[in-house]
């Protein structure tokens, strides 16, 4: 029997745009009931609206995952709102564009911050309200990049490597209790994530706005509905890994097959994408 999503609760961040909107949507196209979760207080308001058009319940919760008194309490307000929560959805990330030497050791640890421990700390918090039932699922969303590691992408990789990391170990320590474990690996997905990035203060504005919007043209093109059904599917089948688009397929296939060497294979692919050859 598929996972039962039809009046569950899924907690979901980042629920304002992207991939976290296109899955509430999806869930709530499901008969899910949510508790929704971001910092852009006017995206967040207009995902509930089109969720409540489903006919389901969903409480709003608007806060930064970089703030621990609010990741604490977002578990409270969930059960209070709706008392209990089948699926928690760890979708709020962001980017940071530069090179290594570029990027200071406060940014690297803000992007930290907001793709890994807010992860650890949002799964910490919600852990033992999702053993109360008698099944759920805790899903954590990595990237392409943690799968593979690009040159000047070392930030960003690291973060959604690690996320990738914590997700399998935490699946094999919680083997036998009600909470399963999904890693979500997206490839290009068409979301605001990086014209949003973040640039390192050392690099040059006007070479990342080049860099940044030739990746976006050419690299991200999935939408973000296509990433929301394999998710939801990802879910009601209870897998383990999700990838998502044929770049994450083949990432994932080269990776395993050449760990020492895909990077020689790759790399003018990826030059190429991001507008550093013809």
């Amino acid at each position: 029997m598929p996972f039962p999503l039809r009046d569950n609760v899924a907690a979901v961040t980042g629920a304002a745009s992207g991939i976290g909107r296109a899955t509430a949507l999806a869930l709530a196209a499901r008969g899910c009931h949510l508790a929704l979760a971001d910092r852009d207080e006017a995206g967040l308001d207009a995902t509930i609206e089109q969720a409540e058009g489903h006919g389901v319940r969903v409480s709003r919760h608007a806060f930064d995952v970089t703030d621990a008194a609010d990741v604490r309490a977002f578990p409270v307000g969930v059960r209070s709102a709706h008392g209990r929560v089948g699926v928690l959805l760890n979708n709020a990330g962001a980017s940071l564009v530069g090179h290594f030497e570029d990027v200071s050791l406060k940014e690297f640890r803000w992007l930290m911050e907001v793709n890994f421990f807010s992860v650890v700390g949002l799964t910490k918090a919600f852990l033992p309200l999702l053993s109360e039932q008698p099944e759920a699922r805790l899903v954590n969303v990595s990237s392409l990049f943690g799968l593979i590691g690009p040159a000047e992408q070392v930030a960003y990789a690291s973060s959604k490597f690690a996320v990738r990391g914590f997700s399998e170990a935490l699946r094999h320590e919680l083997e036998g209790t009600p909470v399963g474990v999904t890693v979500v690996h997206p490839g290009g997905i068409r979301t605001g994530i990086a014209a949003s990035s973040r640039v390192a203060a050392r690099m040059d504005a006007d070479a990342a706005a080049r860099k940044t919007k030739a990746f976006t043209d050419h690299a991200l093109r999935l939408e973000p509905e296509v990433a929301a059904a394999a998710i939801v599917r990802g879910i009601e089948r209870r897998k383990a890994r999700v990838l998502i688009g044929a770049d994450a397929q083949a990432g994932d296939a080269l990776a395993r097959l050449s760990p020492g060497r895909y990077w020689s294979i790759m790399r003018r692919q990826y030059q190429r994408i991001t507008g550093e050859v013809g």
